[in-house]
């Protein structure tokens, strides 16, 4: 009588083709996440420019120390000062999801004194985020809300900034 053995488990080639179809759908899984990573930090970047662009851009807010470009860090214990009820809606500066800091937010405030002019703006991470404020090259104190194409590439990799302006 012949007895016919069965060999268990899985041959080499099985092994290794079953780790290459699941490296290949980490990788696909990875990509999909990254970039939705970066749309969603993107989001909060605006909603955060947004909501706090409504309360300084209203009046554009004259800082003590004259117009020009300010990182929100540098503004906002004097804005606690002049204004003691902000305090009841954020504790803290907003700041960039990615590379923000309670010493350098990446926030910028831009003020000109002599027309009443100002935007809150932020360098973005989606590459591919459509350009609105075709028009302008640099943040604009003034130039309008949306996202714009600088010359240079800012702090999050890209030469896109949104701004939010009056």
């Amino acid at each position: 009588m012949k007895t016919q053995s069965r060999r268990s488990g899985f041959t080499l080639v099985e092994v290794l083709v079953a780790v290459t179809i699941i490296g290949v759908l980490s990788t696909i899984v990875f990509v999909a996440v990254a970039r939705a990573r970066v749309r969603s930090r993107d989001a909060k970047r605006k909603a955060e420019l947004a909501q706090i662009g409504r309360f300084l851009a209203g009046s554009c807010y004259q800082p003590n120390s004259g117009s020009g470009d300010y990182d929100l860090a540098d503004l906002f214990d004097e804005l606690k000062v002049r204004y003691p009820q902000i305090t009841n809606f954020i504790s803290q500066a907003p700041q960039d999801p990615k590379t923000g800091s309670n010493e350098q937010t990446n926030y910028h405030y831009l003020v000109s004194s002599e027309d009443q002019k100002c935007a809150l703006y932020a360098n973005l991470e989606n590459a591919a985020e459509p350009v609105i404020l075709s028009q302008l090259a640099t943040p604009t104190a003034g130039g309008g809300t949306g996202v714009l194409q600088a010359g240079a590439v800012g702090w999050n990799g890209t030469n896109l900034y949104f701004q939010f302006s009056n």
